[in-house]
């Protein structure tokens, strides 16, 4: 499933499918494991890796969806129907949901907030990798990203934060393009225009 698509053809054309609109097959163990080398490929000052991965497949993502479900209740006891049925699919969606784990902490050398831009830098590529491999892919982070009572079911240590939840598989949903910012009221220059 490899694309023949060059480089600067695909950042012009880059798109995120929603995690909802994805479906199986997804990458098996050895492209996940392709796409998590290549999606490593990143800036990380003092070479730190100050991030990890938890892959989620198969059957142990309707387990999580199912216990996240309860956090949510414990929380927000009226939720509606609509919503329950939300959380209960929050990590079968997609066929491969990879969490981006943040390891980042204090460094007498490399401030944290280069540590976590890396983590961000990871996220990204992985999506990059994912596609260059023929998937599709979304960079999710929800609510339970920020909520430290999932930690231990989501496998994430003391200490650590998630810089997002990485969803890939296929899709027959077309891509479809969204608006972006203009560069007149995204760049500032310095030093003249031309």
């Amino acid at each position: 499933m490899k694309s023949d698509i060059k480089l600067i053809d695909y950042l012009g054309v880059r798109r995120s499918i929603p995690a909802f609109q994805m479906s199986e097959p997804g990458p098996d163990k050895a492209e996940i494991e392709e796409i998590l080398r290549l999606g490593s490929r990143v800036p990380d000052h003092g070479k730190l890796a100050p991030w990890r991965f938890i892959v989620y497949r198969g059957e142990e993502r309707a387990r999580i969806s199912e216990e996240l479900l309860k956090l949510a209740l414990e929380a927000k006891p009226d939720l509606s129907d609509e919503m329950i049925q939300v959380e209960r699919t929050r990590f079968t969606r997609a066929p491969v949901v990879v969490a981006v784990v943040s390891k980042s902490g204090p460094h007498m050398k490399i401030p944290e907030w280069e540590q976590l831009m890396s983590a961000g830098a990871v996220c990204l590529n992985i999506i990059f990798a994912a596609n260059a491999h023929g998937w599709v892919a979304n960079w999710l982070t929800e609510w339970f990203a920020y909520d430290e009572r999932a930690y231990e079911l989501l496998g994430v240590k003391p200490g650590e934060r998630i810089a997002g939840f990485i969803h890939m598989g296929s899709t027959t949903f077309p891509a479809v393009e969204r608006p972006r910012p203009e560069l007149t009221e995204t760049v500032t220059w310095f030093g003249g225009e031309d």
